[in-house]
């Protein structure tokens, strides 16, 4: 799941999001090399985030399918295993193919692994009004609907105030209060 959650952090970022903060997102998945070489490293990782950001909140079909196998196309190699830290793990890329395209095959990958082994709807999209968040639903029941408790809390307050300014107007409760009263037999009243 990391490089889903990689996927995630990445097109959540703002295009013009400077290069001290794209590093800081790098390291804070445990991207050993987080310097982007130049401007058009970063650019290039950008543009990357723009597609990947186009994968989460979609229904499993053939056009989220489609979209995750054009990543995977452009971006990985022959996986292998490596146990450089001292535990075997995977590899998409070789070492020494650059940040950006190590960056490219574990996200696209990630994203594959969720796809394939916890279902395309883990790849979610923030329900809240006004809140665009992607994010990996790695709850236990995959019904993960806002990618924060404060924005389901928020959604939540919302819902509760439209419902009780439903209640609050009387109008609508005098105009069925009155049809009532008039549906009545005349001794009832």
């Amino acid at each position: 799941m990391h490089g889903a959650h990689l996927a995630a952090d990445l097109a959540n970022l703002e295009r013009n999001t400077p290069a001290h903060l794209v590093r800081a997102v790098l390291r804070g998945h445990a991207v050993v090399e987080t310097e982007l070489d130049n401007d058009a490293a970063r650019t290039d990782l950008l543009r990357w985030a723009d597609r990947l950001d186009a994968c989460f909140g979609l229904p499993a079909d053939d056009r989220l399918y489609g979209l995750v196998n054009a990543l995977l196309a452009e971006s990985t190699g022959s996986p292998y295993i490596s146990a450089h830290d001292g535990r075997p793990h995977l590899h998409y890329r070789l070492p020494d193919s650059g940040v950006v395209a190590r960056i490219k095959a574990i996200t696209s990958s990630g994203l594959a692994q969720v796809i394939c082994g916890g279902g395309a709807d883990r790849l979610g999209r923030c329900e809240r009004a006004r809140c665009e968040v992607a994010f990996v639903d790695v709850s236990r029941n995959g019904r993960r609907s806002y990618c924060s408790v404060r924005c389901a809390n928020t959604a939540a307050v919302a819902r509760h105030r439209a419902t009780a300014a439903e209640m609050a107007d009387p109008a609508p409760l005098r105009d069925v209060r009155s049809h009532h009263r008039d549906s009545l037999p005349s001794g009832h009243r």
